[in-house]
């Protein structure tokens, strides 16, 4: 027996609540979606038109985006504080920062003042390295040539003081720090070198300074040190090995290692 079954595959009546699609008119051209839902109004809207400069510009916009960028001032900016506009100065990008360098120079060089535990925070070498530069620069001008002797005691003391530092303490600390602190708490002894360019050193007014630019570069660095780890208990016990580190810094700038003795 034949039956129709043409109306089987025909969209029920409750395919239609859901599927409800608007007849569409004989031969119109198929459009997949309708642009002015998408872009209301005309479409050359969104066009700008470049000129020759750059710039681009709308129709009906009261101004453009011009395509030459010009510095606030000229090439000498970068390196002062403010730098270019948007960008950070080139002495910074390169870890010299003045301010900084102010702030822990007075830091060490007022060591009964509180220690923020944070101001290793943005430790750097720029400091150090200018501290020991000097240092060597003085004992050059005093007849003492010591730049090897005071780098190489400077990167065995460090290496020291990293290595007792991350053993007695919980928290511990970096090897970059530890340089930063040492570095910075040399200034005192800065002075002591110095001062040997007009006075010999190697008497009772040398050995009084040296003394005291010791227990100085001490005090500063135990006291950063222990206020950064949280080491207020064992202050003496990091104050030792720093004192004998600057204690090597001032016999170099008493006496002439390895010199004639003239």
């Amino acid at each position: 027996m034949w039956q129709d079954t043409s109306a089987s595959y025909a969209p029920s009546s409750s395919q239609n609540a859901y599927y409800h699609q608007p007849a569409a008119p004989q031969n119109a051209p198929l459009q997949f979606y309708d642009q002015s839902s998408f872009y209301p109004g005309s479409r050359s809207s969104l066009e700008g038109n470049v000129g020759a400069q750059g710039n681009i510009a709308q129709p009906g916009a009261t101004g453009g985006f011009g395509g030459n960028i010009q510095p606030a001032g000229g090439w000498w900016t970068a390196f002062g504080t403010g730098g270019f506009e948007g960008e950070p100065p080139l002495l910074e990008e390169l870890g010299i920062n003045f301010s900084h360098i102010g702030a822990k120079s007075m830091t060490v060089l007022n060591p009964f003042r509180r220690v923020d535990e944070n101001i290793m925070d943005d430790a750097d070498l720029a400091g150090p390295l200018l501290f020991c530069f000097c240092f060597a620069t003085f004992l050059l001008f005093s007849g003492k040539p010591q730049f090897g002797y005071i780098y190489g005691v400077g990167l065995l003391g460090s290496m020291s003081i990293y290595t007792l530092l991350n053993v007695m303490s919980e928290k511990g600390i970096d090897a970059y720090r530890v340089v930063s602190v040492l570095g910075y708490c040399l200034l005192p002894m800065v002075g002591v070198g110095a001062l040997s360019v007009l006075v010999k050193l190697d008497g009772l007014v040398g050995y009084v300074f040296s003394s005291v630019s010791i227990a100085w570069c001490t005090y500063a660095a135990s006291g950063i040190f222990v206020a950064v780890l949280r080491m207020s208990d064992q202050r003496l016990l990091v104050a030792y090995p720093v004192g004998l580190l600057y204690g090597c810094f001032a016999l170099l700038s008493v006496f002439n290692v390895g010199g004639s003795g003239k």
